[in-house]
């Protein structure tokens, strides 16, 4: 039988996120305040002492921003040099030569999850959304026509495809093989982002009206249209060159042995913020001075990128401050309670699990770990179940229906200048399709195997 209590949070859940919803698009409430004043309403519903209320969203937000604040910052600086030296367009009409304007969508869908691949979602937005701005303006296509297969291939990669540190933690609970989980979560990853990404982006185009006025695409607007681009060679390199930089961090143990300075430097260097920088610090280079821009230029470029994140990373912060309400309230636990009761099949549990853990927390690495951590316990004494699928279930159920929680759904609202309802339309949509395209592809691929 269910505790009441656990259905009473639930539902205490359930009210905060409309509140917010009705906060932000009925009453015009600032979004911070919407999620800051649900926050506290949730809290003292829950019976959370009242000591700790303020703390427990003051933890999120810390450690939310204490990784995307610098994703951000730097992955801006980066863009903003590709704008004003002309590599977006270099990226841009490349693109559109070789692919054509009709097949743009599936282009961004396969970069997304080219780039993706060794990125965290945070990163690979930050680093491709300013050629999605290009293209968009460039070509005349909705933005979010463009955008959402960029961002639905990221996103796709970061749930299901190792090396990803959450779904790499899953395979690793789960005693799964890492290689055939790559090789599986690929096969189901490139139609999984064919659905969620390009045709579902063709269907809810029509839909989101997106504003003519977007104070990001007119930060990485191209602003000396009339100068000579850079090389397609060189503006790639530039892009890449982080993401390269945490691929060979990823394998850094393959490359110099554990304990030795070089497996050290190696790891030093693939990990996301440094990669970044480093990043950051070349195109200063390749995209500025190599082409004649001056140090004070560069540094006046570096300085008038940072003003229009200033709302988003307080945005993505909140909404990691809702997320650590929900746990520390209970929320989170009583989803896992009531689930558990219902005796379901593994993978199938597994992918519940985790889309209930997503829903409370909004954070895909916390729904992964804290499902896989929960189910492979059972797994190991259930004979016939491959392990690499249950990792592949339980990244696919940590995507379903970004929401207000999730620092995603404000770094994609805030980019693509769309409304709360609007982004829930698109971007929360095109989670759940990743979501449950994943376990469907998962579950047929559990009577081939």
């Amino acid at each position: 039988m269910i505790d009441p209590h656990s259905i009473f949070l639930l539902l205490s859940a359930l009210g905060a996120v409309i509140g917010i919803i009705l906060l932000v698009t009925v009453l015009k409430l600032n979004p911070f305040l919407s999620l800051l004043l649900a926050s506290l309403a949730l809290a003292i519903c829950a019976g959370m002492p009242m000591a700790d209320v303020i703390h427990s969203f003051e933890t999120g937000v810390g450690n939310t921003l204490g990784h995307i604040a610098i994703v951000v910052a730097l992955g801006t600086m980066l863009g903003k040099m590709m704008a004003e030296s002309g590599g977006a367009d270099t990226i841009a009409l490349t693109l559109i030569r070789v692919f054509g304007e009709k097949r743009i969508p599936w282009a961004m869908m396969c970069i997304g999850l080219i780039v993706g691949l060794p990125a965290f979602f945070e990163v690979g937005f930050v680093l491709l959304i300013p050629i999605a701005f290009t293209i968009s303006r460039r070509t005349g296509t909705p933005l979010i026509k463009v955008a959402l297969p960029l961002i639905a291939a990221l996103s796709v990669d970061h749930g299901l495809v190792p090396p990803h540190p959450a779904a790499l933690l899953a395979v690793n609970t789960y005693h799964a093989d890492v290689g055939r989980t790559i090789l599986y979560a690929l096969v189901i990853a490139i139609p999984t982002a064919a659905l969620a990404g390009p045709l579902f982006a063709k269907l809810i185009t029509p839909w989101i009206k997106v504003p003519v006025e977007n104070p990001m695409a007119d930060d990485f607007a191209d602003h000396n249209p009339d100068r000579k681009l850079p090389g397609f060679w060189l503006t790639i390199g530039s892009i890449l060159l982080p993401v390269a930089l945490m691929l060979i961090g990823s394998w850094a143990d393959t490359f110099a042995a554990k304990g030795t300075l070089a497996n050290q430097a190696l790891h030093l260097a693939g990990n996301d913020d440094m990669a970044l920088l480093i990043g950051v610090l070349i195109s200063f280079i390749t995209l500025g001075i190599m082409r004649g821009v001056s140090k004070e230029t560069i540094l006046r470029f570096s300085n008038e990128c940072l003003a229009p994140t200033a709302t988003i990373t307080l945005l993505v912060g909140a909404g990691g401050g809702f997320g650590r309400v929900l746990q520390d309230s209970g929320v989170s636990h009583a989803m896992i309670q009531i689930a558990m009761q219902r005796h379901l099949p593994l993978l199938f549990l597994a992918w519940t699990l985790a889309a209930l853990m997503r829903l409370a927390t909004g954070s895909a690495t916390v729904a992964m770990t804290t499902a896989a951590g929960i189910v492979a316990p059972i797994a190991l004494q259930t004979p016939g179940v491959s392990p690499e699928l249950l990792a592949i279930a339980t990244g696919a159920g940590s995507l379903i229906f970004s929401h207000v929680n999730d620092g995603g759904f404000w770094l994609v609202k805030e980019y693509l200048n769309l409304s709360v309802t609007e982004t829930m339309k698109s971007w929360s949509i095109c989670e759940t399709i990743i979501s449950l395209a994943g376990l469907g592809f998962a579950l047929l691929a559990s009577f081939a195997i």
